[in-house]
């Protein structure tokens, strides 16, 4: 048996790897790389192997860098099954159609805007995947429930594991029949804090022969929630009571929009702060908080306690949700009050450009980032203190407080990661550090070897085929 890694080694997107067996071939995870220039490149030469011989695909979660080539999985052949939870189908509904419509529109743009330097460089202008790509991709997808065992392969079984990070998030254990030998895979996927709000804990593993673990924080700790309120609180009201300015907040559509809505719920509901009015810019978002609503059934108690109070206190926080173009533009024209939601949360794409373009350069606004910020995306360079940006070819000068809020991530930081590690009671035969830049997952690494005491410690490279003994 051997597994190769076709992205997130070494970098946090375009997760993707494949497991050959002695009676087949499988792959985990299906993801889009994002951030930086070669992003489209890696993108364009994903999936460059035969996948007629895949015989089935496991997708970790929903968000794109997991899940974001499944359309051009199956536009290029793929005719087997796509497993993931019902939670994670369902938001892929939605989640791949956006994409889809996103990759179109930049395309069209690129055509009107670059055509001479795309003919001279030879780049495509062709959209990675087509808005009916994507739809026809949807009916591979298989819907699994939490801890379920399921045979996608005769020598192969699965289950999908609750893993606290997004809606329908799963880490997967997978045991494959091999010369004889059964032998036990986990793949942790991204894994959620503890203690957060909205989702339950990530489940614990008690046994893994081989592990790949993600390090997406791995190099550092994540401030308490305590401290982070705080900050934010202190955000929240010079921003809007003393500077008289918007607060916009870059998110994801996905997991992250929720939990912030419910974050700034608590705050009002605790008396940190008087009343907020909060606008979610993502037709993506709110489709997504739609669907969140239904699945409750995976949140924890104290979350569905909140949403008893919100509903009961409309005079308290208001929270809008924005479908309509002319109402997003509408939003343009109010200088203060607002805290405005908006996707993408790296800022690479989507309505929150827009928001960026009107209140990045007033001094009297706050942009609150509250996720990871790969490399290369706008998002990052505003976290690095860009004095300019660019935005629809308009160098525009950042004027406004920039604050990042690390204590709202989703993942587990180092300390979470190596606690959730701690219950698997005997160290995997190899463990594989992967979805985490180079200093993060060195770190990481380091950390397996000096707190667990692991040996067998991988970073892997992209492309590179490992031997699991």
């Amino acid at each position: 048996m051997d597994l190769t890694f076709f992205g997130a080694a070494g970098e946090v997107t375009g997760s993707c790897a494949r497991v050959h067996h002695a009676g087949g071939m499988f792959l985990v995870d299906c993801g889009m790389f994002q951030g930086g220039r070669d992003a489209t490149r890696k993108n364009l030469q994903a999936l460059d192997f035969d996948l007629r011989e895949v015989d089935f695909v496991i997708l970790t979660h929903a968000h794109l860098d997991h899940s974001g080539l499944v359309p051009r999985l199956v536009s290029l052949g793929y005719r087997g099954k796509i497993y993931a939870t019902a939670a994670t189908v369902d938001l892929l509904g939605v989640m791949l159609l956006d994409s889809a419509h996103i990759q179109e529109k930049e395309a069209e743009w690129a055509v009107r805007n670059n055509r001479r330097k795309n003919v001279r460089h030879g780049w495509s202008t062709a959209p990675l995947y087509t808005v009916n790509q994507a739809l026809e991709s949807l009916a591979s997808l298989h819907k699994v429930a939490y801890d379920e065992e399921i045979v996608p392969h005769s020598a192969v079984r699965c289950r999908f594991r609750d893993a606290g990070h997004i809606l329908g998030s799963a880490i997967i254990e997978i045991d494959v029949e091999t010369a004889g030998t059964s032998r036990r895979l986990v793949f942790s996927g991204d894994l959620g804090r503890p203690m957060r709000p909205v989702l339950r804990d990530p489940v614990k593993i008690l046994r893994a022969d081989y592990l790949c673990i993600e390090s997406t924080y791995g190099n550092r700790s994540h401030r308490p929630i305590e401290a982070t309120e705080s900050e934010l609180v202190h955000v929240l009201r010079d921003t809007l009571e003393q500077r008289r300015g918007n607060v916009i907040i870059p998110a994801f559509a996905v997991g992250r929009t929720q939990e912030v809505i419910f974050v700034l719920a608590d705050l009002v509901r605790a008396g940190k702060i008087p009343r907020l009015e909060v606008v979610v810019d993502s037709p993506m978002a709110s489709a997504v908080t739609k669907l969140t609503l239904q699945y409750d059934e995976l949140w924890d108690e104290e979350t569905r306690s909140l949403l008893v109070w919100i509903r009961a206190h409309p005079e308290r926080i208001s929270v809008r949700f924005v479908q309509d173009v002319e109402d997003s533009i509408a939003l343009n024209a109010q200088a203060s009050g607002l805290v405005i939601i908006s996707a993408s949360g790296m800022c690479e794409a989507g309505r929150i450009r827009h928001h960026l373009k009107y209140n990045v350069g007033r001094s009297e606004c706050s942009i609150v980032i509250c996720g990871f910020q790969a490399a290369g995306t706008l998002g990052r360079r505003l976290v690095d203190g860009a004095r300019t940006i660019t935005l629809f070819g308009e160098s525009i000068a950042v004027r406004a407080q920039v604050h990042t809020i690390g204590g709202l991530s989703a993942h587990a930081d180092q300390s979470g990661l190596l606690e959730w590690l701690g219950h698997i009671e005997e160290a995997p035969r190899r463990t594989f550090v992967v979805h985490g830049e180079q200093e993060a997952s060195s770190a990481f690494a380091d950390a397996l070897g000096s707190r667990l005491h692991w040996a067998g410690i991988t970073i892997p490279s992209t492309g590179q085929t490992y031997a699991l003994d």
